[in-house]
């Protein structure tokens, strides 16, 4: 494909929810060559707060400023994670379009560019919802989180399934070593999502996903890019 510098293979992640832990992640893609979108609540940035986990754990979950979006996200995406994170397919259409519309217009602004990618919050079966966002914003794509366990190109941008998640680290090295592997005539994507936090919670170790980061990179066959420039 022309817009993957001539590549059949692509790489993208995929990270929620605009917090802290980002700028580690950040330079860690960084430094192996790698891109990201990352999906940003846009009206609780710049609030501090705890999860919790396990037996009496907590993880901090400190969501970035407003004013350094642009700083920390350069280079990569930024894009829709609605407002505050409702379930959407609770709401009515009307707070649908609100909370998803006004969060891609007031990302675009901290962004310094046209937001057009998004990451369903909560994930949802985003059946009716989709085709709202689809007709009634300016969202280009929205990624689910129901992995396909394949590297397929999907039809249905406005519903798209990643290959799999970050966290499972078993399954993320036999994806990355089948797609390292993979001989293919056609466009083939490995879409991989998560929550930089869920690192802090050993979910997967800092460490070792960065030992896959460092797997994954720097091959001549494989087009590294963000969502949009994946998808769109």
């Amino acid at each position: 494909m022309d817009k993957w510098q001539g590549k059949l293979k692509a790489l993208t992640f995929s990270f929620d929810d605009g917090v802290k832990q980002d700028v580690r992640l950040i330079e860690m893609f960084n430094k192996y060559g790698l891109k990201s979108t990352f999906n940003l609540n846009s009206a609780v940035l710049g609030l501090e707060g705890r999860l919790p986990f396990g037996d009496n754990q907590f993880v901090r979950h400190d969501k970035v400023r407003p004013c350094d979006v642009k700083g920390i996200y350069a280079g990569h995406e930024v894009a829709v994670h609605t407002l505050t994170h409702p379930l959407l397919t609770t709401l009515d259409d009307e707070t649908v379009v609100y909370q998803v519309e006004q969060d891609r217009l007031l990302l675009s602004e901290l962004a310094g560019y046209e937001v057009v990618g998004m990451a369903y919050p909560g994930g949802g079966v985003n059946n009716d919802v989709a085709d709202i966002i689809k007709r009634r914003t300016g969202v280009k794509y929205s990624r689910t989180i129901t992995s396909t366990g394949n590297f397929d190109l999907q039809d249905n941008l406005y519903r798209f399934n990643p290959t799999g998640y970050y966290g499972d680290e078993k399954g993320l090295f036999e994806l990355g070593e089948k797609f390292l592997n993979l001989k293919t005539d056609k466009p083939q994507i490995l879409y991989i999502w998560g929550h930089s936090y869920e690192m802090d919670m050993n979910l997967i170790s800092w460490e070792r996903f960065e030992e896959f980061c460092k797997f994954i990179s720097g091959k001549a066959d494989i087009f590294y890019g963000t969502n949009k420039e994946v998808l769109l």
